[in-house]
């Protein structure tokens, strides 16, 4: 199994965002969605993959027709997506992608977290190269062969294709995940729903191309920048090149 399998591998270990948080972030996805392609599902094809989202994280109904008014209501700011790059102790890479209504602020506090951490922050293009960014889908597995799936989806994209069973005595359904370069997201999105299968989740996350392994002492600092960098209510992602 390739790169994705093991980035996401080690994600899951790792303690991320709690569910308010979680929340939060698919509210700003849905005003953003709105904003740009219009209110209605059926023609705007990054609000379906929000509200799939949003239901694979069991987002309450209410607090999903909330961010809809917001979105749809004119004095609403619009979010601005705005990334930073910088270095965490140890010369470990670290891209924050972050949405925000008030671009200041957000500067702020970002340069702030690296502060406070011992970090650096940097110039745009300074670790983004470092990372690969990447397309993703989890559909239930079913009765799919992942094998024979992968083959009849790599002309629309796909560049990895993988099995996550769920842990022993677990209620949760085996899955597929699918992994593709950012540009093909579209493709494969249009290919799954033509095909009927349900799409649990989808998104976007950047890969490093290489990881740095640190002591459990350096570890910790860096987790330290991480977790601040993590609470900031604008902050939507965070990646790192820590193995």
């Amino acid at each position: 199994m390739g790169r994705a399998f093991e980035f996401r591998k080690a994600r899951k270990m790792k303690r991320w965002s709690k569910m308010a948080k979680t929340f939060s972030r698919i509210g700003k996805d849905i005003v953003m969605a709105i904003k740009e392609g219009g209110p209605e599902p059926e023609g705007n094809a990054k609000l379906r993959a929000v509200m799939q989202n949003a239901k694979a994280a069991n987002m309450p109904k209410d607090i999903v027709d909330r961010a809809i008014k917001k979105a749809k209501d004119k004095d609403t700011s619009d979010y601005k997506e705005v990334n930073f790059e910088g270095y965490a102790p140890h010369g470990i890479a670290v891209m924050v992608e972050t949405a925000t209504d008030n671009n200041n602020r957000t500067v702020a506090a970002v340069r702030a977290a690296f502060t406070k951490f011992n970090g650096n922050l940097g110039t745009n293009g300074s670790v983004e190269f470092m990372f690969e960014r990447k397309c993703h889908f989890k559909i239930p597995m079913g009765e799919l062969d992942p094998e024979e799936l992968e083959f009849e989806l790599i002309d629309h994209g796909i560049e990895e294709l993988f099995a996550e069973e769920p842990e022993e005595d677990s209620e949760e359904q085996a899955t597929i995940m699918i992994y593709g370069p950012f540009e093909s997201f579209g493709s494969i999105q249009k290919e799954l729903e033509s095909r009927g299968l349900e799409i649990l989740e989808s998104g976007y996350e950047r890969i490093p191309t290489n990881t740095t392994k640190l002591t459990p002492e350096q570890e910790e600092e860096v987790d330290k920048l991480l977790e601040r960098l993590e609470e900031d209510d604008d902050v939507m992602n965070v990646y790192h090149t820590m193995g």
